[in-house]
């Protein structure tokens, strides 16, 4: 490589940081969207857990069934 290539200016980073979701601070490249790999850990145990829970909601077809059976 020639030193015209090499450049010490900034790189334009692939996507912008964000707060993390944990803890509010800055996200890491190596870690994104998160800060560290102890809230990436935490946010993985809350999912693994069940504490991250999607409510279900029964639609009118489901009941209808139901009565007729």
């Amino acid at each position: 490589m020639t030193d015209e290539k090499k450049s010490t200016g900034s790189v334009t980073p692939l996507r912008p940081t964000r707060p993390c979701p944990e803890c509010k601070r800055p996200s890491q490249r190596e870690h994104y969207p998160f800060c560290s790999a102890r809230c990436r850990n935490i946010d993985l145990n809350r999912w693994l857990t069940g504490a991250y829970v999607l409510p279900a909601v029964e639609s009118a077809d489901d009941s209808d069934q139901d009565a007729d059976n």
